[in-house]
């Protein structure tokens, strides 16, 4: 999982350090489903312009949820040209540093300083400044919509609950 924000520098040959625990993360996938690639999965955003990225058990993810879809929907299409298509294998080197294609780089505006942002199963690569910005509008807006997440936590804690007593015969008859 990819937990808190980490700023390195990017170097003149578009070279940055992939924060050690995002590494350990992405180590963690090539175990569990025996992946030999050593490095992570980075695309343009969908939502600004930012980087995206995730190790090899969320592509895998996405992959099944594909398969549930028929193979020529507009849809499907779409996401499968939007992240497989626009997506780069980076590879770590010996340092733990991959080396961002320079059309992401100018993708998301990236200059000197980068700033990784865990996401759970995903993370977002910004550009600092840009970040800084961002993320004061992001905790006002985590704020805003606590209550209802609350609202929706109860809600399905209250389906798993009648889900359970229907599942369980001679309970709360």
């Amino acid at each position: 999982m990819f937990l808190s924000r980490f700023t390195n520098t990017l170097d003149a040959k578009g070279r940055v350090s992939v924060p050690a625990d995002f590494r350990t993360a992405v180590a963690f996938d090539g175990v569990e489903y025996n992946d030999a690639f050593d490095g992570i999965i980075v695309w343009p955003s969908l939502d600004g312009k930012w980087l995206e990225g995730c190790g090899m058990a969320l592509v895998r993810r996405y992959q099944s949820m594909l398969d549930n879809v028929q193979p020529y929907d507009n849809a499907r299409t779409a996401f499968e040209r939007a992240f497989f298509g626009e997506s780069f294998r980076l590879s770590f080197d010996a340092s733990g540093r991959v080396s961002l294609p320079k059309e992401l780089a100018e993708f998301a505006k990236l200059d000197k300083q980068v700033t990784f942002v865990g996401m759970g199963e995903r993370f977002e690569i910004w550009d600092k400044a840009a970040y800084e910005v961002k993320v004061k509008l992001v905790r006002k807006l985590a704020k805003e919509a606590r209550p209802r997440l609350q609202a929706l936590a109860e809600a399905g804690a209250e389906t798993s609950l009648a889900r359970q007593k229907v599942s369980e015969p001679g309970r709360g008859s």
